[in-house]
């Protein structure tokens, strides 16, 4: 749960988890409009510089590579 404070006095105004909400502050009478924060945008991975997912081709061409060299 997160802490809710006042943004003008800083007194606490409860816990909670929240998506909105708007709260007037019983110290200082300053209305506290809150939103919980966006999640972070999902990274992208890297590319792979041979093209292929985790690693399946790779092992594939380093074997017959290796086959190849005997």
């Amino acid at each position: 749960m997160e802490e809710i404070r006042c943004g003008a006095c800083r007194k606490k105004l409860g816990e909670g988890v929240f998506a909105q909400l708007v709260i007037k502050c019983p110290r200082c009478g300053a209305l506290n409009h809150l939103r919980a924060k966006s999640p972070e945008p999902e990274r992208h991975r890297a590319s792979n510089p041979e093209g292929t997912l985790n690693g399946k081709h790779a092992n594939r061409k380093a074997t017959a590579d290796s086959a190849s060299a005997r």
